[in-house]
C-alpha cells in the first residue's frame, strides 16, 4: 500500500494550535493546492475569529474554502463547520455538499494529487488522516496523537489500531500535526 501523495504541490498552515488541558480546542489546519482550499478539523476554539482571522491573513475568505475534512466526528473537531458555506465536507465514508450525500471510502481518496486521505482508526473507529504533499515533504493532519509525547489515548476505542495508525503515519510523514498540540517532526523518540 502506497500512502504517499502522488504529487508535492500543496502548501499548508496551522491556523490554530489545539490543546486538551484546561479546556479543549482542536488543531485547525489549512491546505492549499491550486484552486483547492481545505480546512481540517474546524472544531472548538475559544472564538471563531481564531479560525477566520488567520485565513484572512492568508488572503482566504471562508466562502472560498472548497473542502473541509473531519478527522473524526467529535464536536471538538467539527463544531465550526458551518463557517464554510460553500465547502464540500469529507469524513471517513462520504462527501457532503448542499443536499448531496455521496458515499465513498476515505481510504486513498485524493482531493488532489497532493492531498490524500487515509484511514487511521483508534481514537474512534472512523478516524482519518489528511496527508499533504508539499515541496518540503509530507504533512500529516491526524488525531492518532494528542501531542508529540502522547504514548496512548485515554479516549481511544482501540489502542492496537491507534498504534498501527501511528506507524502508518510515521512511514510517510515528515511533519505531524496532531489533533491537539504542536506540530512535530517524527524521530526516534516519537511514541508509536
Amino acid at each position: 500500500m502506497n500512502d504517499l501523495p502522488a504529487a508535492r504541490t500543496a502548501s499548508y498552515t496551522v491556523l490554530y494550535e489545539g490543546y486538551g488541558n484546561d479546556g479543549v480546542a482542536s488543531t485547525v489546519g489549512y491546505i492549499e493546492d491550486g484552486d483547492v482550499r481545505v480546512v481540517t478539523d474546524p472544531g472548538m476554539v475559544k472564538n471563531r475569529s481564531f479560525i477566520i482571522d488567520p485565513l484572512r491573513a492568508l488572503g482566504v475568505e471562508a466562502e472560498s474554502v472548497t473542502d473541509v475534512v473531519f478527522s473524526h466526528h467529535h464536536p471538538d473537531h467539527t463544531l465550526n463547520a458551518a463557517l464554510f458555506p460553500n465547502a464540500r465536507f469529507h469524513d471517513h465514508w462520504a462527501i457532503y455538499s448542499g443536499d448531496q450525500w455521496t458515499w465513498r471510502d476515505a481510504e486513498g481518496y485524493e482531493l488532489t494529487r497532493s492531498i490524500k486521505l487515509i484511514r487511521t482508526p483508534g481514537h474512534t473507529h472512523e478516524d482519518i488522516t489528511t496527508l499533504a504533499g508539499t515541496p518540503g515533504g509530507v504533512a500529516a493532519f491526524t488525531h492518532v496523537w494528542n501531542d508529540a509525547s502522547s504514548a496512548g489515548d485515554r479516549h481511544a476505542v482501540d489502542l492496537d489500531a491507534l498504534h498501527l495508525g501511528r506507524q502508518r503515519v510515521l512511514a510517510v510523514a515528515d511533519i505531524v500535526i496532531p489533533g491537539h498540540g504542536a506540530a512535530f517532526i517524527p524521530g526516534a523518540d516519537t511514541p508509536r
